[in-house]
């Protein structure tokens, strides 16, 4: 598609935020824009950072990438440590270089954490190394439902709201509650930090029919194009954090002979459609939000034109 960038003040530089739950159609929109404003992708797509996976996290191929540059997809190894911290200086760092020579970036993901620290910053929340290990000792001898419900009971607000299946955000938000006798939520201000940018959020949206069977059909083609011989790949390091991810974590079930594989395949369905509605319930807590249904699509170049001018 030509790009019309004339009306766009020189001076002034954007971030378009595209944003919205599992299977939606991000990557092909992410794209379509980037085409349209000639700029690149950053992924806020915490799943996608990691090397060694891709079908489960359905990442985008080069093929799909149509020669945009993408950046935070498979730039590291999923037996490396990384963070939300660590992730909101890098995406700085790297919109700092973008707009040395543009003035349009796109950050697209369904981590809403992750869209946060770039848009938002993160707070700096008390750590205690001695804690950590403890609970990490708690959750390898008592398993993650005994962390569970002690976050229930401490913090019940923030156990609401996160996904309970990722130990080291559930060890996470136990380790500041234990240090300070505070929820894990009371640290979470939400004092935004003055960015050198302006941001513009979209949100891509559907029916909950439409989205859970376009989640049900991925997760058949995923499937089909060797998603299990991917997993058998990875199966000796399935206890790494990285791996403890829907499409992966089922699939290991199965492998480890608990389960069909028919039974694993309606796992994944049903925990991505779990995921999926975790995501709305994050990013619909945002009003700045613009939302399109994904039948509008064609009115989204056009609102994101009037929004720079």
């Amino acid at each position: 598609m030509p790009s019309d960038r004339k009306d766009l003040q020189k001076d002034k530089k954007y971030l378009i935020v595209l944003i919205g739950p599992t299977a939606i159609g991000k990557t092909s929109l992410s794209i379509q824009l980037a085409h349209f404003f000639n700029c690149p992708v950053l992924s806020a797509d915490s799943r996608q950072f990691f090397k060694e996976l891709s079908l489960g996290t359905a990442k985008v191929t080069d093929e799909e990438m149509e020669g945009v540059p993408h950046h935070f997809v498979g730039h590291i190894s999923i037996q490396e440590e990384y963070n939300v911290g660590k992730f909101e200086l890098d995406a700085i760092d790297q919109l700092e270089n973008i707009y040395t020579t543009g003035n349009v970036a796109i950050l697209a993901g369904g981590s809403g954490l992750y869209v946060d620290a770039v848009c938002k910053g993160i707070d700096d929340i008390p750590k205690d190394a001695a804690i950590r290990a403890q609970l990490q000792k708690e959750l390898e001898d008592k398993g993650i439902e005994a962390l569970q419900e002690e976050l229930k009971r401490l913090d019940p607000e923030h156990y609401a709201n996160m996904n309970l299946l990722n130990p080291q955000r559930l060890m996470r938000a136990l380790e500041v509650c234990r240090v300070s006798g505070k929820t894990y939520t009371s640290f979470r201000t939400n004092t935004k930090k003055e960015r050198p940018f302006n941001i513009i959020k979209i949100g891509l949206t559907a029916d909950r029919e439409v989205m859970y069977d376009n989640i049900n059909k991925r997760v058949h083609i995923m499937m089909e194009n060797g998603l299990l011989e991917e997993v058998k790949s990875v199966y000796d390091r399935k206890d790494l954090n990285a791996l403890n991810t829907v499409g992966y974590k089922e699939l290991f079930t199965y492998l480890d002979g608990d389960c069909t594989l028919e039974e694993a395949v309606a796992h994944i369905q049903q925990n991505t459609r779990r995921f999926a509605k975790r995501q709305m319930t994050w990013f619909r807590k945002d009003d700045n939000t613009k939302w399109f249904d994904i039948s509008e699509k064609a009115d989204i170049i056009p609102y994101l034109k009037s929004q720079m001018v």
